[in-house]
């Protein structure tokens, strides 16, 4: 990240609503009737972040974790072989 913009303090409307600033919806490439994603953070905050578009880019770097080497080709092989055949469940 080259540089960072100042925090920008947002209003709560009665319906607990909030409005992001059209330069933040720039900077997630999200437009009119598009969707984001918002992720609940332990520490009381949130991160914001555009939806995934369905493209088969928005799928990279998904299996990584961290603290863990990438998976190799043949490791990805088996983890998509066993999730098609219904091996594999999502953890709560």
């Amino acid at each position: 990240m080259p540089y960072l913009d100042p925090m920008s303090t947002l209003t709560v409307t009665a319906k607990g609503q909030v409005t992001l600033r059209k330069d933040v919806l720039e900077h997630l490439g999200v437009g009119p009737g598009e969707q984001i994603d918002v992720t609940k953070l332990p520490d009381g905050r949130i991160e914001v972040r555009a939806a995934s578009t369905g493209e088969i880019s928005s799928l990279f770097g998904m299996l990584a974790k961290k603290g863990r080497p990438p998976l190799s080709i043949d490791e990805m092989n088996e983890v998509a072989k066993q999730g098609w055949a219904g091996k594999i469940t999502k953890k709560k």
